[in-house]
């Protein structure tokens, strides 16, 4: 018997690439908060018409990195103090909540995981883009063991916003060893599967990365 052909992927749209590379212009700091987007420079940097790059900046408005004003075209969304602050808020609620439920009901393969991450971050404290990148990743795969998308679907958006903060906390001169041994307090509660702990310490570390921003 033949085998059935396998399913044709749809194409992702233009538009969704179009909106990944701004994203990454936005987060490489090529396009700086608060300035404007000249979207017929844009178009013909990226050799396109202006149809799929307003399309993308529709999707980076619906994920607040962008900004759109009346009559004077799309920005790239600038953070307030005030904003810094209730996503950090936000963060510590949500992650808080992911870190007590993976402390007890994660696998002891899955915790064996995670401390192979921890392991990484201990590793790349001499340079501050590889630490930043491998505690994003230990947090998300933190978040991915807690089994709930919409809760890593939100923090996943928040993230992005966060990325728009001109004082990011790990920025700050001595934040990153203090990051990092916040984490190992976290890791040592998640091992010996002190949910409240796990909760606890992590709701401080976005509480201490809030100061740090401040």
């Amino acid at each position: 018997m033949a085998a059935l052909d396998a399913p044709t992927l749809p194409r992702r749209a233009l538009y969704q690439d179009v909106a990944e590379k701004l994203r990454q212009q936005i987060f490489a700091r090529q396009l700086e908060p608060g300035s404007w987007i000249d979207e017929m420079k844009l178009s013909a940097d990226y050799g396109i018409s202006r149809t799929p790059l307003r399309e993308a900046l529709k999707v980076l408005a619906v994920e607040g990195l962008v900004t759109m004003k009346l009559r004077r075209g799309a920005y790239v969304t600038e953070m307030s103090r005030d904003d810094v602050a209730q996503v950090y808020r936000l963060l510590a609620l949500l992650e808080a909540d992911a870190a007590a439920q993976v402390a007890a009901e994660a696998s002891d393969e899955e915790i064996a995981e995670l401390r192979a991450l921890h392991a990484r971050l201990e590793k790349q404290t001499r340079q501050r883009d590889a630490f930043f990148i491998a505690n994003e990743t230990f947090h998300l795969r933190l978040l991915a063991l807690g089994r709930n998308r919409w809760r890593e679907q939100v923090v996943a958006d928040l993230r992005k916003v966060m990325k728009l903060n001109r004082h990011h906390s790990l920025f700050k001169r001595g934040r990153l060893a203090e990051s990092l041994e916040e984490h190992r307090a976290l890791m040592a509660a998640i091992e010996a599967r002190d949910a409240v702990g796990a909760s606890q310490l992590m709701h401080a570390h976005f509480q201490s990365g809030l100061e740090a921003a401040a």
